[in-house]
């Protein structure tokens, strides 16, 4: 019996990734180079429900060398048994290695490092999305070598695709025995958009050739006035010298750790409402800033300015149906959208947009004047929910282009709505709060302002996560910072409360109940336990 085995290969991929071509082409290669070969699949049930695997064997000795002998071949990769790993986006990289196929001492891992957000990433109400660094850093750690590069970029940037330059940097990897005029000849052979195939293949090959491995390189920082100058481009020539104006006076009024931050949020509230918005937005974050200066902030480069000043962007910025319908309606979407479906400057692409707005986000954008009543009656008619009223729009027809983009033309209905006035509100609760704490408890104050990442989305999901802020902050902050004045505490009772609550929102956008019962809990056991055990408690829940 020969004792040498197979160069196993395992290709993870989601739905629409090429995964089944690249497979094929790899067999092809290999049995053009005269070496046995066989492959097996495993299909996904549905994309980010259920990865598809496929599975390669190539036996490293010529056929004609065998003697007529046949390699036993398996049907499905052992954990540990893995020679080369090919992955067309990073998350899959990372479930393959999380499941133990990759060996520090025999695998090759390739894999592109761009992302497509699974389902569990895209329904958290707060960041879900998994950590790219922790991703590289477990694909460098636990495999051999680790080649990984945004193919989808490079696929994009050069009109071909991502398998393609998969199969690419295989060849250029030197796992398989298989030389690169095997893998050309697998492409032109396979009839498939050759030519766009074969120029992804030799990008890949070539992006191995100069030696990413390991990843990419962080990009350089890119300089203020240029980030600045692309800002002001992006929003026109209407706007752009009042943006500039604006980033100018803040970059003065406010210190270096804030200038990111207000860069980007100045830009988002001019592109959103107007310049005189972002004005209202800074005279917003001034109370604030100056109680952090007066907290000693500095020494903590301006932490609560900072969580502050992020939360009240993306809280001013609500979702609303004008801006649904602004977005819709841009040219960039459309341009971005025949990119992504490579058509050509002769095809006609189609664009059907489903909307599903319900009677909260049709009237949220009229006069208070005329929405207040017809609000109270929904609210009474349909306490769990309102109804909604299911749309398709084929936004690239004149008309239907033309009801959107009138809708998105609204925004001057936007400082005298309904919505407005709703949302402006509970940002004034906020940021009373905020100042308060601050005086109290510089840590209890940024703890409040991170609060603010609760409130989500539109629609039910925004009416559900704004009463559980407000529960958050009535029943589960007031009375157990009263508890911790009581005591005369440093509020560490107070700042993990309001965690607990704010995780588990984040969690459940109608999860805070739990953080309210512990919280009336704490409050009743007060007067008979002390702050200690109280802490304790409060700990052990968290």
């Amino acid at each position: 019996m020969d004792e040498r085995g197979p160069i196993n290969i395992l290709i993870s991929a989601i739905g629409g990734q090429g995964g089944g071509v690249l497979t094929e082409w790899i067999v092809d290669a290999a049995t053009l180079a005269g070496y046995p070969v066989q492959a097996t699949s495993i299909p996904g049930v549905a994309q980010r429900t259920g990865s598809t695997i496929y599975y390669v064997e190539v036996f490293p000795v010529p056929v004609k060398e065998l003697n007529g002998r046949q390699p036993v071949f398996s049907m499905y990769p052992a954990a540990g048994d893995v020679d080369v790993i090919l992955a067309p986006e990073f998350l899959e990289a990372g479930r393959v290695v999380e499941q133990g196929y990759a060996s520090p001492g025999r695998t090759t891992l390739v894999c592109s490092t761009h992302r497509v957000y699974a389902i569990s990433e895209k329904m958290a109400v707060g960041d879900g999305i998994y950590s790219a660094e922790d991703l590289e850093r477990a694909c460098g750690a636990l495999a051999k070598a680790f080649i990984g590069f945004d193919a989808l970029e490079v696929a994009r940037r050069n009109g071909t695709e991502v398998n393609a330059l998969m199969l690419g940097a295989l060849a250029g990897s030197g796992a398989l025995p298989v030389p690169p005029d095997c893998f050309e000849r697998a492409i032109r052979e396979g009839g498939v958009a050759v030519e766009r195939n074969l120029k992804g293949f030799r990008l890949g090959l070539e992006q191995v050739r100069s030696g990413v491995v390991g990843g990419q390189a962080p990009a350089a920082p890119q300089p203020a006035e240029d980030r600045t100058a692309q800002l002001a481009q992006a929003l026109g020539a209407r706007s752009a010298g009042a943006f500039r104006a604006l980033v100018a006076r803040a970059l003065v009024q406010y210190p270096a750790p804030l200038h990111r931050v207000l860069e980007e949020a100045l830009h988002r509230l001019v592109d959103y409402q107007a310049p005189a918005y972002a004005e209202q937005y800074l005279r917003a974050l001034e109370p604030i800033h100056a109680v952090d200066r007066e907290q000693g902030g500095e020494a903590r480069r301006f932490r609560l300015s900072e969580t502050f000043a992020r939360h009240l962007a993306l809280w001013m910025t609500y979702e609303d149906a004008i801006r649904v319908a602004d977005l819709k309606t841009r040219r960039g979407r459309f341009e971005r959208i025949r990119k992504e479906m490579g058509a050509t400057p002769d095809q006609t692409v189609v664009v059907t947009d489903y909307l599903k707005p319900d009677l909260d986000e049709i009237y949220g954008i009229l006069p208070r004047v005329i929405a207040d009543p017809v609000a109270r009656w929904a609210e009474r008619r349909w306490p769990e929910g309102r109804p909604t009223l299911a749309q398709h729009v084929r936004t690239t027809s004149v008309l239907g282009f033309l009801r959107v983009w009138v809708l998105g033309r609204l925004r001057f209905l936007r400082p005298v709505s309904h919505r407005y006035h709703l949302e402006h509100a509970a940002i004034a609760t906020w940021a009373a709060q905020v100042e308060a704490a601050a005086r109290a408890n510089y840590d209890l104050a940024c703890e409040v302002a991170q609060a603010a990442q609760v409130v989500k989305g539109y629609g039910d999901v925004r009416r559900r996560t704004l009463r559980s802020f407000h529960r958050l902050l009535d029943e589960v902050l007031a009375p157990v910072a009263d508890l911790d004045r009581r005591n005369g505490q440093t509020y560490a009772l107070s700042r993990r409360m309001l965690e607990r609550g704010r995780r588990l929102i984040l969690a459940d956008p109608q999860g805070i109940e739990p953080a309210v019962a512990l919280a009336r809990d704490l409050v009743a056991r007060a007067p008979s336990t002390d702050y200690a055990s109280l802490l304790q408690q409060a700990s052990s829940a968290t």
